[in-house]
């Protein structure tokens, strides 16, 4: 077994490495050029320089300069309804109630190759 390896699939991978490799090459061959391209990036003098800031932006709408103050806690009642959470033993037996309720599957398999022979065909409640 490990000598077809060796013989056909290790030949058949080079060549084909090869053949693609030189096809990819001479797609690309000419469309490089071998002449340097040099970037240069454009300063910026006045990058430290002090100079005036930006105007101030509100980001609650209103007037940019408008000052307010608030003090105190807001009722609880602004925050919505206050839910309770359900007990995880009452979630668990509203599950097993839903899983005893069910829709059944009409056709059950058995395990094939079991070894009752009668066990292999399906059984229809």
């Amino acid at each position: 077994m490990k000598i077809k390896f060796f013989v056909f699939v290790i030949p058949a991978l080079l060549t084909f490495v090869m053949i693609f490799g030189s096809a990819a090459h001479a797609q690309v061959g000419s469309s490089i050029s071998s002449q340097p391209n040099f970037t240069e990036f454009s300063e910026h003098v006045e990058h430290a320089t002090p100079h005036a800031m930006a105007t101030e932006n509100s980001l609650v709408g209103g007037i940019a300069n408008a000052y307010s103050y608030a003090q105190g806690e807001r009722p609880l009642w602004e925050f919505g309804p206050v839910s309770q959470a359900k007990p995880l033993g009452d979630v668990a037996r509203e599950v097993r109630a839903q899983k005893l309720t069910a829709r059944k599957a009409e056709i059950i398999f058995e395990q094939e190759g079991s070894k009752d022979k009668g066990k292999d065909e399906p059984k229809i409640r």
